[in-house]
């Protein structure tokens, strides 16, 4: 019987579990998890803080007679020691400190990421928190039930969804952003310029352009220093974003590419014989340029995780690459974006163009209808779609995944200019956002042409 074990039982790992067991239903299939809870999506941590979300038992993704269901032996609280490529062996120790060694087949490293901890000066004193596990969230929540201030480090998605939490519950928060910008990974300027209108309204105090350097307090944090400035506050959370977990496949003599993640090939193999990777410790390849990135999403690693599950069961797959599409809940606002902003785009050499479009998701005359700003970011050489970044108050997402559509399959802007679209004055306007944006685009490439 072939045993396939997996370390690591959360998004990519599980994603891995079920698809292995649909093709190979005799197969032991050990998933080992070194949390005590059952696999959970982190993606929800925020959302039980805000209490959008009842409990952080709504996380988790199946209950145990799923295990059972699936023959998954589970096994939560357990930590692997290290792993012998050449024996196929895991060395293992519980929670009790019991050990023990098991032999594989097939070896997956779903390994995940942890959090940065910046060099930050008493960054591990009480009172900072990070939003990394449901042991994390529980102690947030303590917490807040007494505070009043609260600092947000970092001004990524993780950040703002956290200042959105604190600020539901009627905690002032200060959100401080080292970035010029916040969303700087997802969203241009302009973009980026509404949500913080947004946070504005809604008294988030925002901090962009500083760089904290200590925690205040004597025996518990009270604040911080940011560009020699005190911030005083009754809570601290870092959202300073995740580096891959990468210690035991470096033990094992795993390569890492030049992202610090574990290298693997389209079927999610690393350089070792049947030794595979999946999720936020692995490097990923751009779809747009083919080099290697990060992608530390839950979308990524399902997908990645369900590459390697039909590989490690003795089927086929390839995981074609990413091109990090996110979309987010912000202060009643939807958020998302897909492919290179137009500022990264640059950074890298690439020329660009965009189109910018601000809309209605309904007919005008409709009651109901929400605003929503589309931009779709192009190379004019190449008529090529490169990004896109929607913000609006509703219909949000499906719209990003047309865009990512686009870039996947090289569709030129002045094709999806041209796209026949639904009307319904209950559900969209006649001219379609994001064809609007598109055919802006495509008349600037076309002027751009013109004044060669």
């Amino acid at each position: 019987m072939k045993r396939i074990v997996i370390i690591g039982a959360n998004s990519a790992g599980m994603s891995a579990a079920i698809a292995a067991r649909k093709l190979d239903t005799k197969a032991q299939i050990i998933l080992i998890s070194d949390e005590k809870y059952l696999p959970y999506s982190r993606c929800g941590l925020p959302y039980v803080i805000s209490e959008e979300i009842p409990n952080f038992e709504d996380l988790i993704l199946f209950p145990p007679s799923y295990y059972e269901m699936m023959k998954f032996d589970l096994r939560t609280e357990v930590t692997v020691e290290s792993v012998n490529p050449i024996e196929k062996t895991l060395h293992l120790e519980t929670e009790t400190g019991k050990k023990e060694t098991i032999e594989y087949d097939k070896l997956l490293l779903a390994t995940g990421a942890s959090q940065i901890i910046p060099s930050i000066k008493d960054a591990d004193k009480p009172g900072v928190f990070k939003l990394h596990g449901i042991n994390d969230g529980e102690e947030i929540k303590k917490v807040m039930q007494k505070a009043k201030t609260a600092i947000v480090i970092g001004a990524g998605y993780i950040g703002l969804e956290i200042a959105h939490a604190l600020n539901r519950k009627k905690i002032r928060t200060t959100l401080i952003e080292q970035n010029s910008q916040i969303l700087s990974k997802m969203l241009d300027t302009d973009m980026a310029d509404i949500i913080l209108k947004r946070l504005e309204k809604r008294n988030v105090n925002v901090i962009t352009g500083k760089t904290v350097e200590k925690i205040l307090g004597e025996n518990q944090a009270t604040g911080v220093t940011a560009s020699k400035k005190e911030y005083k506050a009754d809570l601290i959370i870092l959202a300073t974003g995740v580096k891959p977990r990468v210690e035991l496949a470096m033990k094992a003599g795993i390569k890492l590419g030049s992202t610090g993640g574990i290298k693997v090939n389209p079927r999610m193999e690393t350089a070792i014989r049947d030794i595979y990777a999946a999720g936020d410790c692995v490097e990923s390849s751009n779809m747009i340029t083919g080099q290697p990135t990060l992608s530390q999403l839950g979308t990524t690693a399902e997908r990645q995780g369900k590459v390697a599950g039909i590989n490690l069961a003795g089927s086929y797959s390839t995981f074609i690459g990413i091109l990090d599409s996110t979309v987010s809940t912000l202060f009643d606002l939807e958020v998302g974006s897909t492919g290179f902003t137009e500022s990264y785009a640059q950074q890298i050499g690439f020329k660009t163009i965009s189109g910018i479009i601000r809309s209605k998701t309904r007919a005008e005359y409709y009651p109901g209808g929400k605003r929503i700003t589309v931009k779709i970011v192009a190379e004019p050489d190449m008529d090529r779609i490169i990004g896109g970044q929607i913000i609006g108050g509703e219909e949000v997402t499906q719209r990003l995944n047309l865009i990512s559509i686009a870039i996947q399959n090289r569709i030129c802007v002045s094709t999806l200019s041209k796209a026949d679209t639904c009307y319904a004055p209950s559900v969209c306007s006649p001219w379609e956002p994001v064809v609007l944006a598109a055919e802006l685009a495509t008349k600037k490439i076309a002027s751009a042409r013109l004044n060669l």
